[in-house]
């Protein structure tokens, strides 16, 4: 084993030192921040820094309603992977984890190579590994047992996920991990398993979130990438857009999303009459006019004056 530790960190070291490695591979990269920004060394320390309970309660707290509402998703994705003697784990946007599903006969193993609930699977404290870097990168990714930076990570494969909230905040990732050194084809299979969970849980945040509006699918100009999921309230208004459906329809991720008409996004712009109803036709002129009240009067042929009487008219306000 000592061995194999001093040969995996002098290929780590020797990548870093090659400035040409971290164009060429993922990995590389992730070695270099590693190493340079984050100022780790492949053979620091034997174990996996771990919050008490004291402090992991706390960090779950913070998470909100996230643990809770991920479990129907877990326990579905644990169904699939955990006979193969995998170990799932749901951490937050630091890299904690936060949940964790194993066989009993499992446990211990898996605690053994720092997986466990509370452990800190930063790329920042432990360089390359799945959790912490595809929290990083804000993609998928597998690493396999010696893509890990640090040395005593490499008895382990991991596939992991981001999970981005509502609004295309990054805020946790899912990881299934595999102390099997015959993994081949299957990391590929759960990989895949890995990301559709993390986006049904994304869809779930979603549809939590703007559980009084219509939801519906965004136009697919691209396969992947997530739930392209759009929330219309009762005027037709698109109040909210996920990470995929903004991206497709050029709202920048993370940013306040201003009420647009639905068709105006569709491309089916439409000026309705006050005959369709005033309060919808209010709000979607104020809508494509920025909330300027002279512009919307002007889109609907109507003096500033009267577009207040009847905003006021419908309740909404002077």
């Amino acid at each position: 084993m000592a061995e194999e530790h001093s040969r995996h960190c002098g290929l780590v070291l020797r990548t870093v030192e090659s400035g040409a490695a971290a164009v060429q591979s993922p990995v590389a990269a992730s070695w270099c921040r590693s190493a340079l920004r984050y100022g780790l060394r492949p053979d620091d320390r034997p174990f996996v820094e771990r919050l008490d309970e004291s402090a992991l309660r706390a960090v779950r707290e913070a998470a909100g309603g996230l643990p809770d509402l991920a479990q129907a998703t877990l326990d579905a994705l644990f169904a699939s992977v955990g006979r193969s003697g995998a170990c799932l784990l749901l951490a937050n946007g630091d890299g904690i984890v936060l949940d964790m599903r194993t066989t009993e006969a499992e446990r211990e193993t898996f605690a053994g190579h720092g997986l466990a609930p509370g452990a800190n699977w930063s790329e920042m404290r432990e360089g390359t590994n799945g959790i912490g870097t595809s929290l990083i990168e804000q993609r998928a990714v597998t690493i396999l047992r010696d893509e890990h930076f640090a040395c005593r990570n490499t008895g382990v494969s991991c596939m992991a996920s981001p999970i981005f909230d509502p609004d295309g905040h990054v805020i946790a990732a899912l990881n299934v991990s595999s102390a099997r050194a015959d993994l081949g084809d299957t990391a590929l299979l759960v990989a895949a398993l890995v990301q559709d969970a993390a986006r049904a849980i994304e869809r779930d945040m979603f549809c939590e979130r703007f559980g009084a509006a219509r939801i519906m699918l965004a136009p697919a100009e691209r396969q992947g990438g997530g739930p392209a999921l759009l929330a219309v309230d009762r005027d037709d208004l698109v109040i909210g857009a996920t990470r995929a459906a903004r991206r497709q329809l050029g709202f920048e991720a993370g940013t306040p999303l201003p009420p647009r008409p639905i068709g105006d996004l569709l491309g089916e712009p439409q000026v309705q009459g006050f005959e369709d109803g005033d309060r919808a036709v209010l709000r979607q002129a104020l809508a494509r006019a920025g909330g300027n009240v002279s512009a919307a009067a002007r889109l609907l042929g109507i003096g500033r004056a009267t577009f207040y009487r009847r905003m006021e008219r419908v309740g909404m306000g002077g």
